[in-house]
């Protein structure tokens, strides 16, 4: 599989695994810990999740201007893992639920989620500067597209099982004092301490209680601090599970540090070097000018793409009967799914297009992009399908749950995520490669924190998801990101030739 590519793909690869392992384990459950440790709704959670989302992205581009003018990637991404590490460690360690003070421990979460994401920032791009570098020679420009394929999917190897770290060190805790997982339960404890339950969901909640506890509850104000108390402190714990996987990234970086390109060292080589054409300040331009239109395309496909891990998580939580062939699940066990397919499938995908290449036939990075667009459309089509019949958040809110005979089938959620991931592997490894192709060489860092940045453009756009979800029908707000993906695809369409001139 990796025959053919830079020795370097691997262990770059391996670094970036272990971060991902630890980002995913974190987006598993950052909007439920949100809800859960602080009873905020679903707009409120969702609007700090996008907020923290896109600093991700958005920082990649300050990110990129560090590595560009210090001319230090590598130093720069080994101070991102750091960072990453820190910031995992002060959101890990247990604090009291109920908060005491709802701002101040808001505060310090979101300052940790900072900290987090301007590490991300330092690493996220820099990293993908390098691996495009392995491809400057020419013997490997042509796999270019495979190789960040690989790449891709390498690095997803973590996010398989990251989602199924954190409900099992929750479930465990919980277990530890005599409890059980139930998904509903930290919404009605905060309602059952605010005093806001209706009189269906007192009923619900007094049921639930009595199941999840391995005592009799007779005291349901005391059983609601406890079980908040401890469920939060398995997600706290979860946390500290990312710190091990940052540590693990961090190791196999500084082993593989010195093997690593620096595209410092090559650019100031091939200033020195007369017999290297210079690209015109035209050319320039016209790179610049292609990679800015694609940026600002892909923001509506990532606005729909990163709802896996806000209002897909809620339809999981919420809609979704969470049992399979006789297991429990949780609503976080959904997000194993992209990653998993991503492994799965990228093989399949990567030997397609090989099959087509040497037919002389294989699509265009931009054309491949424009078909990924219309791919995530189908994926909301079969999500609107599947939600027609399904009662307003309010209503399921009011009746303290909805009743598992009126669940969808978790295959609805299995099958949008298949979809999404088909649609993935045609976008995000592929706009990646065609960033290190076409970005002129002195702006590789800053194209490739731009392209991050484009894509923490459509993950602040996440918080209208969160907000539709929440006052309108489910399948309308599916509907939106059909008509999102629909006309990403169309100005891609319009656009093909002129990407394809520039990409030459």
């Amino acid at each position: 599989m990796f025959k053919g590519h830079p020795k370097g793909l691997i262990p770059a690869a391996l670094a970036n695994m272990g971060e991902r392992f630890g980002f995913y384990t974190m987006m598993a459950i950052l909007v439920l810990f949100l809800q859960a440790k602080f009873g905020l709704n679903e707009s409120d959670s969702g609007l700090i999740y996008a907020t923290f989302y896109s600093s991700i992205y958005f920082l990649a581009i300050v990110g990129g201007i560090i590595a560009d003018k210090t001319k230090n990637y590598k130093g720069t991404i080994l101070a991102g893992l750091l960072m990453m590490a820190f910031g995992y460690l002060l959101i890990a360690i247990p604090t009291p639920t109920p908060v005491p003070n709802l701002a101040l421990y808001l505060t310090a979460t979101c300052v940790g989620l900072a900290v987090i994401a301007f590490g991300n920032g330092l690493f996220k791009g820099n990293l993908q500067a390098l691996v495009g570098q392995m491809y400057d020679d020419p013997k490997y420009n042509k796999v270019r597209d495979s190789g960040f394929s690989l790449f891709y999917m390498f690095i997803n190897v973590g996010g398989i099982f990251a989602p199924m770290i954190a409900p099992t060190v929750r479930s465990w805790w919980l277990a530890r004092s005599g409890y059980t997982y139930e998904a509903a339960l930290p919404e009605l404890c905060h309602q059952q301490l605010a005093g806001t339950l209706s009189a269906q969901a007192t009923e619900s909640y007094h049921k639930l209680a009595s199941e999840v506890s391995s005592i009799p509850v007779t005291d349901f104000t005391a059983f609601s601090n406890d079980y908040l108390n401890v469920f939060n402190e398995g997600f706290h714990f979860a946390f500290g599970v990312a710190i091990i996987a940052m540590l693990i990234s961090l190791a196999i970086y500084l082993k593989n540090k010195k093997n690593f390109p620096d595209p410092a060292l090559k650019a100031a080589k091939d200033k020195e070097d007369k017999t290297i054409v210079q690209m015109d300040v035209k050319e320039v331009k016209q790179r610049i000018y292609a990679l800015l239109a694609v940026f600002g395309v892909v923001i509506f496909f990532w606005f729909s793409f990163h709802q896996n891990g806000l209002t897909l998580t809620f339809f999981a939580r919420d809609y979704t009967l969470l049992s399979l062939a006789g297991y429990d699940l949780s609503p976080e066990i959904f997000q194993s799914m992209n990653p998993f397919f991503v492994v799965f499938l990228t093989p399949i995908v990567v030997a397609i297009f090989g099959w087509l290449r040497n037919r002389g036939i294989e699509p265009s990075t931009p054309k491949k992009i424009a078909i990924g667009m219309f791919i995530a459309a189908l994926a909301y089509v079969l999500m609107t399908l599947g939600s027609l019949n399904v009662p307003l958040l309010s209503e399921v809110k009011e009746m303290g749950g909805l009743p598992d005979i009126d669940k969808v089938t978790p295959f609805l959620l299995i099958g949008a995520y298949f979809i999404l991931t088909v649609a993935e592997l045609f976008i995000s490894p592929l706009g990646i490669s065609f960033v290190s192709k076409v970005a002129p060489p002195q702006y590789q860092g800053l194209m490739q924190g731009l392209w991050l940045g484009a894509t923490g453009a459509g993950n602040q756009l996440l918080v209208f998801g969160a907000m539709l979800y929440a006052g309108v029908p489910i399948w309308l707000t599916w509907t939106v990101f059909i008509v999102a993906c629909s006309i990403s695809m169309f100005i891609m369409i319009f656009m093909l030739k002129w990407l394809e001139k520039v990409s030459e």
